[in-house]
């Protein structure tokens, strides 16, 4: 029995990450289509890094978001102006 209940989180393991790399490497090669300054080197290379961190998703993924913390941090005021602004003209 206690076989099957670890054979069962295993599998859960495995469809989650394979899940979840589905849906970060799809909205990521969004976001790369979607660039159209990159000259083919630049999208060869692209394309490799895209591969890679969509399958290293549980390291990359906390990073990414440390980095989008740290530049929210710095433009904070700029970022509150904007808010502020288009609050405003939702009311008007």
């Amino acid at each position: 029995m206690m076989m099957m209940v670890k054979t069962i989180l295993a599998y859960s393991a495995m469809l989650i990450y394979l899940v979840m790399t589905y849906c970060f490497f799809s909205a990521w090669l969004d976001f790369f289509l979607q660039d159209k300054e990159m000259n083919s080197a630049q999208r060869s290379f692209s394309g490799i890094i895209l591969v890679v961190a969509s399958l290293l998703w549980p390291i990359v993924v906390p990073f990414a978001y440390l980095e989008l913390l740290k530049f929210h941090k710095k433009h904070k005021r700029f970022i509150d102006i904007l808010i502020n602004k288009s609050d405003s003209s939702i009311y008007e």
